[in-house]
């Protein structure tokens, strides 16, 4: 890639530039709240594994979410990953016309299904590594969440939503931006790189927990990763 811009020497440069730019500008927007959301993440695992009371509460939990199955998943990732970014942001007059009730309805929507599909790849991937909380496994589990399935799957599918939702669901104006040619560069881009700073720390912290504390977790950090989206992929009219 580096060699093709520099055999055009103006225009492509900020083109290619843009997604580390915005995915930086993003990321330092959210550094502070970030950094205390991960600390605090680490603390709840720590507290897991060295303080009993924590640990009998949160056996509770994990034994609530083997009862409920994805049902947990539905309701708490609408909840973690839709409904407390929209009330901050609804209670902010500077964010308050971000989205419309429709948009908020269908954004609830989106992250309960996206909830199922995390809950699922938590799932499979403790069938296919195993339920171990080693170093080994917390990486093996890591690299496929972060270089696989994030890339793959996560970014394009949340990106292409928020597009959709964001142009008061206009189909005709995502088509035409993914016809407009590199739209992964343009704008998959910025939110990879963004969201790495959220997940890479986050899921050695996430996989070193039980399996069914593991979307728990996530939610938490989820409920930050949102609005990293919303900032990211905001429309410049």
């Amino acid at each position: 890639m580096s060699e093709v811009a520099s055999a055009v020497p103006v225009a492509p440069a900020p083109a290619l530039e843009s997604p580390w730019r915005t995915g930086l500008r993003g990321a330092r927007a959210n550094l502070l709240p970030g950094l205390v959301l991960q600390v605090f993440a680490l603390a709840l695992v720590l507290a897991y594994y060295y303080h009993g009371p924590t640990r009998e509460l949160l056996g509770r939990l994990a034994a609530y979410r083997g009862e409920t199955g994805f049902a947990f998943s539905l309701v708490s990732t609408s909840l973690f990953g839709a409904v407390l970014p929209l009330i901050y942001l609804w209670s902010s007059p500077l964010t308050r016309s971000r989205y419309t009730w429709q948009q908020g309805a269908v954004l609830i929507v989106f992250w309960a299904l996206k909830g199922v599909e995390v809950d699922a790849l938590y799932r499979a991937m403790a069938w296919l590594f195993g339920t171990g909380v080693d170093v080994r496994t917390i990486v093996l589990k890591g690299f496929v969440d972060q270089f696989v399935y994030c890339p793959l799957v996560a970014v394009p599918g949340t990106v292409l939503a928020y597009e959709w939702i964001e142009s008061h669901f206009s189909a005709r104006t995502v088509l035409a931006d993914l016809r407009a040619g590199h739209w992964y560069r343009r704008r998959g881009l910025a939110v990879l790189f963004s969201s790495y700073g959220v997940w890479l720390p986050a899921v050695g912290v996430i996989y070193a927990l039980p399996t069914p504390l593991q979307l728990p977790l996530q939610n938490l950090e989820l409920c930050f990763y949102t609005l990293l989206v919303a900032h990211v992929t905001k429309r410049k009219h």
